[in-house]
């Protein structure tokens, strides 16, 4: 039994880092014409919210536009993949760093959303640093009363 969940768990993995391959590869093909690859990776901040509503995931990333970013959800995970620049400098190799504290290149997150959602409504937004994506939520049925009607079958 261990073996078969460490198979699935696997075989998930699998699948997510291909989904992410898939999103960065997008990427590369639409932002290679603007700019070169950025080196690094970075790991923004996430806010996971959950409403009455929708699910809210809320991610910091000062100077990205909404073309540096994907979003996609499959099987219950929001996958977010993207890239943020480092700073324009005039002449960035003549710098002297004394502190660097803000992270710059490809990330990558995911978020295993819990309940259940309807996919095909969720909307992303990139706005004053922050991409928000608001998920919708599905309302629940089960455990709700629902009077059936009966009818007289003789009429």
């Amino acid at each position: 039994m261990h073996d078969i969940q460490g198979l699935l768990l696997s075989s998930e993995l699998g699948d997510m880092a291909a989904d992410i391959a898939r999103l960065f590869d997008d990427l590369d093909r639409e932002l290679r014409a603007v700019r070169p690859a950025p080196t690094g990776t970075c790991a923004p901040a996430v806010d996971v919210i959950e409403t009455e509503s929708s699910f809210e995931v809320i991610v910091d990333l000062p100077g990205v536009t909404a073309q540096d970013v994907r979003v996609l959800i499959k099987d219950g995970t929001l996958l977010l993949a993207g890239e943020k620049a480092p700073c324009d400098l005039p002449d960035r190799a003549a710098a002297t760093f004394h502190l660097v504290e803000r992270g710059f290149g490809r990330f990558a997150r995911a978020v295993r959303i819990g309940g259940s959602i309807d996919a095909g409504r969720a909307g992303a937004l990139v706005e004053a640093g922050e991409l928000r994506v608001v998920i919708p939520k599905i309302l629940e049925r089960r455990g709700r009363e629902i009077l059936v009607p009966v009818h007289d079958g003789s009429r």
